[in-house]
């Protein structure tokens, strides 16, 4: 990652404008051409330094539900097991902890009465209990790479 991959990162979390030609607005407000920062973004995915460039929900305020949630996968199934967990569109990302919760996901759904037969349906498929964790308070952290 270079100066300007830092320099698109920091700016991108400020918001993307919503408009015919976005790319080419935030081109421009960081002095680069519409392609180069199309490059640049795809390269950070690419090489997982980015692992997800789109717009953030608020589900609740939409009038679905939001939950963090893990399940204690057995090392020797953990991929058939996050395989199956990913498989559900309501399921936003999936990471491994080094912790007895081992894997851990979020949970978006359109309407809060899904979230509960999610949860359940995981259960049935990956016969493991899942830990539901739902939000208390809300923060937000930002992150700003220094240059």
């Amino acid at each position: 990652m270079d100066e300007v991959d830092k320099l698109i990162i920091n700016h991108l979390q400020g918001g993307f404008p919503v408009c015919d030609s976005p790319y080419q607005v935030v081109a421009d407000q960081l002095g680069l051409a519409e392609a180069d920062l199309i490059n640049r973004i795809k390269n950070l995915l690419d090489t997982g330094l980015l692992s997800r460039f789109g717009p953030l929900f608020h589900a609740e305020q939409m009038g679905g539900a939001l939950t963090l949630a893990a399940v204690k996968a057995p090392e020797q199934q953990f991929d058939q097991i996050a395989e199956i967990i990913n498989s559900f569109p309501e399921v936003a990302h999936n990471y491994a902890r080094n912790h007895e919760l081992n894997m851990w996901f979020v949970i978006a759904t359109d309407v809060p009465e899904r979230l509960t037969e999610v949860i359940k349906e995981i259960e049935q498929q990956t016969k493991l209990a899942v830990y539901n964790m739902p939000k208390i308070n809300e923060y937000f952290v930002g992150l700003k790479l220094q240059a």
